[in-house]
């Protein structure tokens, strides 16, 4: 018998690659914006709060670009609101991409409490704030979205995107609520179940023969090294 039919067929494990045809997108979501003050509600767009970035919100950004640059990043896009396009500059100007605006990648219409105005509502511990936590319904606040409206918009902008780059990595800044309804969506979670992903964290979805998964939540590496915050 010949030596090499006694050898022993090894297979070992296999670090993950996009399968052919696949769309990675990576979601970052964008850096923190401006502070809201009661009675100061911030700049409107097409009915919803369009406040620029903070100054931690630029440092956030250029942070985020830092740790992009390097990818083979094919196109990247942004949500109308201009807390997204400010969170992508610096990585446009590394990447020398000029990024396309997807409308429907916009934050949740949070109706009555647009505008800033769920922030002083959180920290007030408001008991409509309280009911649409235990309902996780978006539109327990007057004139808001529902889960589904924001569900499909999001989700239809995500497959433009994936029709349009069959074989390739690209990137979107988007917000927290996108966030949380098309993770929860793809992975058939309920509502919610993805919310609170940090300013400048990175995700990661692929579509595969028409299907989505999740490859990576909240990945906040390029931030800092803690799991949770002081």
């Amino acid at each position: 018998m010949a030596a090499s039919d006694t050898e022993v067929r090894q297979f070992e494990q296999q670090r993950w690659a996009r399968p052919p045809g696949a769309t990675e997108v990576l979601l970052v979501r964008h850096g923190a914006s401006q502070a809201f003050v009661p009675g100061e509600p911030f700049p409107m767009l097409d009915g919803q709060g369009d406040p620029a970035l903070a100054p931690n919100g630029h440092a956030q950004a250029a942070a985020v670009a830092n740790r992009l640059a390097h990818e083979p990043i094919a196109a990247l896009y942004v949500s109308s609101l201009q807390r997204t396009q400010l969170t992508f500059a610096p990585l446009a100007d590394r990447l020398g991409l000029t990024p396309g605006i997807e409308p429907d990648l916009r934050e949740v219409a949070l109706g009555e409490w647009d505008g800033g105005r769920i922030r002083q509502f959180a920290a007030d511990n408001h008991p409509l704030y309280e009911r649409l936590h235990l309902e996780r319904r978006w539109d327990v606040i007057p004139g808001a979205e529902t889960n589904q409206q924001l569900t499909d918009r999001c989700m239809g902008a995500l497959g433009r995107i994936a029709d349009r780059h069959p074989d390739q990595l690209v990137a979107a800044c988007v917000h927290g609520g996108v966030i949380g309804a098309v993770l929860a969506h793809i992975v058939g979670a309920s509502p919610f179940s993805f919310g609170g992903s940090d300013n400048c964290s990175i995700s990661q979805v692929v579509r595969c023969n028409g299907d989505w998964v999740l490859r990576r939540f909240n990945d906040c590496s390029h931030l800092d090294n803690q799991l949770h915050h002081a």
